[in-house]
């Protein structure tokens, strides 16, 4: 059951809300799925966002929501969902303003339909490589009691944090590897039977799983070091490894020739 943490005055300086994955993360997943993208899916691709590959494109709209633009003002819930422990996610559950899901559908029909303008083509395709990368990260499915870890502080190792932030960056910096680095480890470990059995393109399937790894990641103490790393570090790798695996699945069946 996950435990209340209550830390000392000196954390009360925690770091300010996290957006995603960090950049290393979402990169890691975009490139990944990279690899296992099918011709058709390419040559779309490519036609949208020409040299920009799916590593480059999966951190633009965090970077995005630093735009004065009404529309980024407006889309900071697009980045997350909420299911309260013990409940399935239904998109009845959306808030008026969007989330997660729904952005995805959004955003997907959109960079499917030719006769959109370029411009909201990219827009689109950037957010749906970015938001499968979101709905993998498990404290990105909150349970709505405190912003998906955001008001969790925590040390982890010398570092002031949320929890959040924990999950976003520094599992993943910790592992002082490169997007690229973290990318070859990773992706020559995914067997073709992984790759088959993790290529499910519902979003339900994805939040589900996220919720339900969730309530392991609150620890029973504020101070978070080598113990911690140990425990969780498959956890960060997989959820990166399927990412990968759903975006380029994903990817494909959106753009699927008929």
């Amino acid at each position: 059951m996950k435990k209340i943490l209550t830390a000392t005055a000196a954390l009360l300086l925690a770091a300010s809300p996290a957006l995603a994955w960090g950049k290393t993360g979402h990169r890691v997943t975009g490139a990944i799925a990279d690899r296992h993208l099918s011709d058709e899916a390419r040559a779309a691709i490519q036609e949208i966002l020409g040299v920009e590959d799916l590593a480059e494109a999966s951190n633009w709209p965090d970077f995005m929501r630093s735009s004065g633009e009404d529309f980024w003002r407006a889309a900071g819930p697009y980045h997350y969902v909420t299911i309260p422990e013990g409940t399935e996610y239904d998109v009845s559950m959306a808030p008026e303003a969007g989330d997660a899901y729904t952005a995805l559908e959004m955003f997907s029909a959109i960079a499917a339909d030719e006769t959109a303008s370029l411009e909201d083509r990219q827009r689109a395709l950037r957010f749906v490589i970015h938001l499968i990368g979101d709905l993998h990260q498990p404290m990105h499915v909150g349970d709505g009691t405190d912003r998906g870890g955001n008001d969790v502080t925590v040390v982890f190792f010398e570092h002031v944090a949320t929890l959040h932030l924990i999950w976003d960056e520094d599992m993943v910096d910790y592992e002082q590897l490169s997007y690229s680095e973290m990318t070859e480890w990773l992706d020559r470990r995914i067997t073709p039977a992984q790759a088959e059995d993790w290529s499910v393109t519902d979003p339900h399937v994805w939040i589900s799983e996220s919720a339900r790894i969730r309530p392991s990641l609150y620890p029973h103490n504020a101070h978070l070091q080598w113990d911690y790393v140990f425990e969780h570090r498959a956890t960060m790798r997989t959820r990166l490894s399927q990412g990968g695996i759903r975006l380029a699945a994903y990817l494909n069946e959106l753009f699927e020739e008929e």
